[in-house]
């Protein structure tokens, strides 16, 4: 007993660095937001109570609401075009072919750089109004638009951004994909099964359970981008706040408007409705996700 409690207390002396980090920069400051998302608070003077107002302004906020639907916009139509992109890739790189390690390290490549500065403005300088989109498409008398300071455009530029930064996904597909066994595509083709069928047969029952994985992800790194629609916008939510995100507003609102209890509710409530997406998508995941016995 004396030698169990010793290791206990062997073990908790290791783990006390990581205690403290999740207790003071972690967990103390997740209860401050909390007390000032009911607060105005605009970083100078103490915060002062005001209930639900910062909850209840919300609805009238028009940059809030728009930066919901710019959001909404984004996730709907990334998500599924990253994993539908991720997972083709993924079984093309899955055959035998010869130097494919290269291949996965290239299509890798963008995950890794994807959130940095230097991307996002190399992103801005590729469809803006004398980048390569628009040079490429003069070589077919193409007139191209200033993609990233276009309203109707720039939204989708950093879609094609996010789907570019489909390596993380395609790993975790090249992962699971290696777990199918062989004898399965054999009884298949043994059943008269061609190239589609055993993708719907057999490939994408047995993958449910990595798609809903990515799915989860997928959909929590959409509404957390940040860096890119901050570059390409300058700060600004791009034309007529075509790019103005729900963290950008976020941080703009509590570091430039110093509306930090405005900005404290909207970190709050982007993470309730996160957690109730996410609930969601776990309870329809026993209608379409399949594990082995």
């Amino acid at each position: 007993m004396i030698h169990t409690k010793k290791n206990s207390f062997i073990a908790y002396l290791f783990l006390l660095p990581w205690l403290i980090g999740l207790l003071t920069l972690v967990i103390g400051p997740m209860i401050s937001s909390l007390y000032l998302s009911f607060t105005e608070y605009d970083l100078l003077t103490s915060p002062e109570w005001v209930g639900l107002k910062n909850y209840i302004s919300m609805i009238d906020d028009r940059r809030f609401l728009n930066a919901v639907e710019v959001t909404l916009t984004f996730s709907l139509i990334g998500v599924p075009l990253q994993i539908i992109t991720a997972l083709f890739v993924a079984i093309l790189l899955n055959k035998g072919l010869k130097g494919i390690g290269i291949y996965r390290t290239v299509y890798y490549i963008p995950s890794l750089l994807g959130g940095s500065v230097a991307i996002a403005i190399l992103w801005k300088n590729i469809f803006g109004k004398n980048g390569i989109v628009n040079d490429f498409l003069a070589y077919f008398g193409i007139q191209g638009e200033g993609w990233i300071s276009h309203p109707d455009y720039a939204i989708y530029t950093l879609i094609a951004l996010s789907v570019w930064q489909f390596g993380s996904s395609m790993v975790i597909f090249l992962a699971g994909l290696k777990q199918i066994p062989n004898e399965l595509y054999e009884a298949a083709s043994i059943d008269g099964a061609g190239a589609f069928g055993k993708l719907r047969k057999v490939t994408i029952p047995l993958l449910t359970p990595v798609i809903l994985f990515n799915l989860v992800m997928t959909i929590i790194n959409s509404v957390q981008v940040f860096t890119s629609a901050y570059i390409v916008s300058e700060g600004t939510g791009g034309p007529a706040n075509s790019t103005m995100f729900y963290t950008l507003l976020l941080y703009l609102k509590g570091f430039s408007y110093f509306e930090m209890g405005f900005a404290s509710a909207m970190a709050w409530l982007l993470l309730i409705v996160l957690a109730i997406i996410t609930g969601l998508v776990f309870f329809s995941s026993k209608y379409w996700v399949h594990y082995e016995d």
